[in-house]
């Protein structure tokens, strides 16, 4: 009479793991938080939360990395500065020339995060493990 009601060993366990997941769940951090740069790339190290982020830890924005490179292009229609020789001469007089030309850049970044920049931290959860992405150098005005 009493048995058909006591739960065996396998499924009271299983409701104590369900509820130890739950209540992780609710621990687990939410949101956008900010953590402090303690060493840089590429073997960065970030502060948060009292947790100490490791670069196994963490994805990072590839802007952030030394090296980093973008390329530009356009059209500049503009005309230089007003300047003179100073022979006196006609043809050196004060003058100008129009700029009207396509143009293409290359920006390579040769610098990145330094310790004690305050960078904004995102968890993300996958499978296996729990990750964070450095998305941002954040600053307070």
């Amino acid at each position: 009479m009493g048995t058909k009601n006591t739960p065996t060993a396998a499924q009271s366990m299983a409701k104590m793991v369900h509820t130890m997941h739950g209540i992780a769940q609710e621990e687990r951090p939410q949101g956008t938080m900010i953590g402090i740069v303690t060493a840089p790339p590429p073997d960065i190290k970030v502060m948060v939360n009292n947790i100490e982020l490791t670069k196994e830890d963490v994805y990072i924005s590839e802007y952030l990395l030394i090296g980093y490179q973008r390329t530009g292009k356009g059209h500049i229609v503009s005309a230089t500065q007003n300047r003179g020789g100073g022979s006196g001469d006609a043809a050196y007089e004060s003058h100008n020339h129009d700029i009207n030309n396509d143009y293409t850049d290359t920006i390579i970044y040769t610098d990145t995060l330094k310790v004690g920049d305050r960078v904004s931290v995102i968890p993300v959860y996958g499978q296996d493990a729990q990750l964070y992405i450095i998305e941002d150098k954040v600053v307070k005005l």
